[in-house]
């Protein structure tokens, strides 16, 4: 099974803390247990890579629930019932959500708090706001979800834009690209496009080293969507690395590759990395070529350190 969404977690993490205080690591073994998840459940992620998908939503149950004044904390990450949560699993409903949770006018002053933007005493504010009674997403799902968004359209524009440049300036831009990536130490200086009229299938080359030993060779090509790039085309591009004794290749294009032009690329003993239109945008936003900063948000929360006396 996959991770419950957060409000369906509720009742779960009220229940955990029926036997006394729990603390968080001990709370999220109790929930993995009841709501039977396995090991590969519990080590999905985020997309951001940065936290467990049940860890999150684990957390966000507890945070509505004390908000609800269900449950509260004892000490730093140690939980307990309060009288209400012991009523409340005296006689449990099946669920509990947030439209449960809004008979509780401890919870609804909370929610309309952070919606008029004035947070609360915990410091949560206004992002609680765009939850949804009917949502499944915690608010740093839904601020993932909307990042990705946000980033695939960029991704998108830019592939977009590279394909109506000259030739010249792409084989450039990949150049800058490399550089950007580490190749040459990132020094500007160690690599350097190179594609012209009987360049022998090479556009570009880095320099691995400062004194040249080791050499990494890029060819570029510049086609619509439509126009996948074949195993004839990485054929010839091998080629071309034994034409400058060369085992490193770096194949770019801003279409895709075949299914042929892939197992020719894994089979031969030379290192060809294949880099497709979809990957050149995704390395692009991550190393900043070609994009610049519009905004920045910075998510913040309590620093339990601060506050230990």
């Amino acid at each position: 099974m996959s991770v419950p969404d957060f409000q369906s977690l509720m009742l779960p993490v009220l229940r955990a803390m029926a036997e006394g205080d729990v603390n968080a690591v001990d709370l999220r073994a109790r929930v993995a247990d009841a709501v039977g998840l396995s090991e590969d459940d519990l080590a999905e992620m985020l997309p951001s890579g940065r936290q467990t998908t049940f860890s999150n939503r684990t957390a966000w149950a507890n945070v509505f629930l004390q908000r609800a004044g269900l449950i509260e904390k004892v000490r730093r990450g140690v939980y307990r019932l309060t009288e209400e949560g012991q009523r409340a699993l005296s006689d449990p409903p099946q669920r509990i959500d947030m439209r449960f949770l809004e008979r509780y006018p401890r919870y609804v002053e909370w929610r309309q708090r952070s919606a008029a933007g004035g947070g609360s005493s915990a410091g949560e504010s206004a992002p609680f706001l765009e939850v949804s009674p009917n949502g499944a997403s915690t608010p740093e799902e839904q601020i993932e979800k909307s990042y990705q968004a946000l980033t695939g359209t960029l991704e998108g524009e830019l592939l977009d834009r590279v394909r109506e440049l000259s030739p010249a300036f792409f084989e450039g831009l990949i150049i800058d690209l490399l550089i950007a990536m580490g190749y040459g130490g990132g020094r500007a200086d160690m690599g350097r496009a190179v594609g012209k009229s009987g360049d022998g299938g090479i556009d570009g080359i880095i320099k691995e080293d400062a004194l040249g030993l080791d050499i990494v060779y890029m060819q570029a090509k510049r086609y619509a969507a439509d126009h996948s790039i074949g195993r004839q085309d990485v054929q010839s591009f091998a080629g071309s690395l034994d034409g400058v004794r060369a085992t490193k290749g770096i194949f770019v294009t801003t279409s895709s590759f075949t299914k042929g032009a892939v197992e020719f690329a894994e089979r031969i003993a030379k290192r060809i990395i294949l880099m497709d239109g979809s990957g050149l945008a995704k390395l692009m936003v991550q190393h900043g070529v070609g994009v610049r900063v519009r905004a920045t948000y910075e998510i913040k929360r309590v620093d339990e350190d601060y506050f230990s006396e």
